[in-house]
């Protein structure tokens, strides 16, 4: 009977986590799990952990879709983010330089970032 209960309970939570966009307190608040019992079952069960992972994804292609929607509508600061974002390998990037001194003398520190698509 607990196993019922607990796929039953875990069914409901990938309900309202689909709801909530992939909002893990929001959707425990809605079923009543505790946010430590939601990460001990994406932990130990597979299947729901997978479940999960497809959630973000979709939220994430949502998040996308709305993006697009302001790129479309010729907003500006949602150009540029997207540009800094997925247009890095074409040279949408922003550099950042600091000046640091030592007993009067300059010293230059290089940083490479390596790109991680």
């Amino acid at each position: 009977m607990v196993d019922k209960s607990r796929h039953i309970k875990k069914e409901a939570m990938l309900d309202a986590l689909e709801q909530c966009l992939g909002v893990v307190t929001t959707a425990c608040k809605k079923v009543d799990v505790p946010r430590s019992t939601f990460y001990k079952w994406v932990k130990t069960d597979e299947d729901f952990a997978a479940k999960v992972k497809e959630i973000e994804n979709v939220s994430l292609d949502f998040a996308e879709s709305k993006l697009f929607e302001q790129i479309q509508e010729n907003n500006t600061s949602a150009t540029i983010f997207y540009l800094k974002t997925k247009g890095r390998k074409r040279g949408y990037w922003e550099k950042q330089q600091m000046d640091m001194t030592t007993d009067d003398e300059a010293i230059q520190i290089n940083i490479k970032l390596t790109d991680e698509d």
